[in-house]
């Protein structure tokens, strides 16, 4: 087969650890070289911590894989300063259409509002993306020690570090860490050598991924058929990626044969039949598989952390994988960064696992139910899927019915005991447990020489008070004591202030002042005067208030950073994990 794209080859390393007798301890060792594993070490780094990346392989995935990357894992990668190359490299979609048998019964538009910079979604083959993210590793080469070919064999996870053996061409050593993040993949080698499980459904069905080179006349767009004439009884899937490369789903059936569907010659009539005779094209790579929902119970065992595919699996439809592990990743390393320093107590971390589970049962659900709507298993719900798509081309309401994968969405973390109890009230879409959300704005007070620029992008990589400075008189006084407090207590916090606001409020330290250039900032976060959030280093709410007081925000902190945690966390969240499980 043809390929667009050639496989970089990283270098092996002969390991120092070889030439000592005993242990090297390092704070974080990560298994995976995938986009899990990197993205945490380009996280990590960022806040000061050293890891070392262990691969068993030298180079970036074959074949496209994760393609479809969400405007939140563009936020979140955006953070780690690689999303340029992916927007100026990937396909920007944000249309999609659904067809029913010969004729097309709706379109949807994903980003309807304006004001954003980050797309609704991209297509990027994941090759691109780990590329991207190796070559941004690259950039921390004190911190980040990234090892090809370093395979491990054995773990030895207790509640206060773990001991590894790796495996290289030169010979085997040992390393011990404060903590051992797995990203080794859905088939996780590490998982089954401490005896854990990852539970849930295998569905009886096969689909077929081709990717298909050809100058076609298709938009860049979501085309999702059910039964359609050029392939009946099934559905199909198409999406445009870049390099003049298009993907193609065919469903298959339980019955199919792999390895007789992966065949060249098996594949071109289906994708001939789709395209029309006289469509030239050429087959770059081709891929069968099964859908698969499923779990960890648990997340973190002793000292060792399961993030991305290791942790947990959903069907490809509705682009929940790769999405779910960025904003996982995203989760875990502001938690673990500060445990690590000392700046919170270890019992931060058991909410990655309470929150990240909330994440993934809503992936597995949607997911799940996707895959009953798409590939339905008995006569009624068959004819219920086929109605709701007669319905869908006349009537609105039958629309929401229609599941062709929920497309992933930001998980939103309500009832996490890191927010504070909401008493104030605000925008129901930025209640605590919120993604924050991004706006255009202008930096500097001289409208001659200020800069456009985003919200987002001005809040790093720890917390910040999102504060509307725009009092005056004595209630401007009042909200400049509180921040200069606020910020002499506690050296993880900026500000970010919605001005013009007075010399006393400006001239903080760490402190950022923005114009509100349309509005936009005030209109989505429901900011007054003296208003303000405070944001998690992830970008999630954490807490808000009408009117901000420095013991307000003193009480968030310590509460979003677990202090007020003895061990245990919100049962009513913990039970909505199981509940959507």
């Amino acid at each position: 087969m043809p390929t667009t794209y050639k496989n970089p080859v990283y270098p092996y390393r002969r390991p120092s650890e070889l030439d000592v007798q005993d242990a090297r301890h390092y704070p974080v060792v990560i298994v995976g070289a995938g986009p899990s594993g990197l993205a945490a070490a380009i996280d990590l780094a960022q806040q000061g911590i050293h890891s070392i990346v262990l691969d068993d392989n030298n180079t970036v995935s074959v074949g496209s894989r994760a393609l479809c990357f969400a405007k939140r894992s563009l936020e979140i990668v955006d953070r780690l300063g690689c999303v340029e190359p992916m927007l100026e490299k990937g396909v920007t979609w944000q249309h999609g259409r659904v067809f029913f048998q010969d004729r097309e019964v709706y379109d949807f538009n994903l980003l309807p509002e304006d004001g954003h910079r980050i797309p609704a979604f991209i297509n990027l083959q994941q090759y691109y993306f780990e590329e991207f993210l190796v070559n941004r590793a690259h950039d921390f080469a004190e911190q980040i020690d990234l090892r090809w070919k370093h395979k491990v064999i054995d773990v030895d996870a207790q509640p206060d570090s773990t001991s590894i053996k790796v495996s290289t061409q030169d010979g085997d050593y040992q390393l011990t860490c404060d903590y051992l993040l797995v990203s080794d993949g859905a088939n996780s080698r590490i998982r089954d050598m401490l005896g854990l499980e990852c539970k849930g459904q295998v569905f009886q069905d096969r689909f077929l991924i081709a990717d298909v080179v050809m100058k076609a006349d298709f938009p860049t767009e979501r085309w999702f058929w059910f039964d359609p004439p050029f392939h009946p009884n099934q559905s199909v899937l198409l999406h445009k990626e870049p390099d003049n490369v298009w993907r193609i789903d065919f469903q298959l059936g339980w019955d199919a044969d792999p390895e007789e569907e992966k065949k060249e010659e098996n594949i071109r009539p289906r994708v001939q039949a789709m395209l029309g005779e006289d469509v030239e094209f050429e087959l770059e790579w081709a891929s069968v598989y099964t859908f698969r929902c499923r779990k960890m119970d648990n997340f973190i065992h002793n000292s060792v952390i399961f993030m991305g595919d290791a942790a947990h699996q959903v069907s490809p439809f509705g682009a929940r994988g790769a999405n779910g592990a960025l904003q996982g990743v995203d989760n875990l390393v502001w938690k673990l960064a500060r445990v690590l320093k000392q700046q919170a107590p270890t019992t931060l971390l058991s909410t990655y696992n309470t929150e990240r589970q909330h994440g993934a049962a809503e992936n597995l659900l949607n997911s799940t139910r996707a895959t009953d709507f798409i590939t339905p298993k008995s006569h009624i719900s068959q004819v219920f899927r086929d109605v709701t798509l007669e319905l869908a081309e006349k009537h609105a309401f039958a629309r929401s019915l229609v599941n062709s994968g929920r497309l992933s969405m930001p998980c939103r973390y309500d009832n996490s005991p890191l927010n504070t109890p909401d008493i104030d009230g605000g925008p129901n879409e930025l209640r605590p447990g919120s993604p924050a959300k991004d706006a255009p704005i202008r930096l500097g007070s001289d409208k001659g020489t200020c800069e456009r620029a985003w919200l987002l992008n001005q809040f790093g990589d720890g917390f910040v008070l999102l504060l509307d400075g725009r009092s005056d008189g004595s209630s401007a006084e009042v909200l400049a004591e509180a921040l200069s407090e606020l910020l002499s207590r506690h050296k993880d916090l900026r500000a970010v202030i919605i001005g013009p606001t007075s010399a006393a409020l400006g001239t903080q330290p760490r402190t950022t002042v923005v114009d509100d250039i349309e509005g936009l900032v005030a209109q989505r976060y429901g900011l007054t005067a003296g208003a303000g959030y405070l944001i998690r280093p992830d970008q999630h709410i954490a807490a808000r208030w009408h009117a901000i007081t420095a013991r307000k925000v003193d009480d968030a902190l310590d509460r979003a950073l677990g202090v007020h945690l003895a061990g245990t966390v919100d049962p009513t969240f913990q039970e909505s994990c199981h509940a959507k499980a």
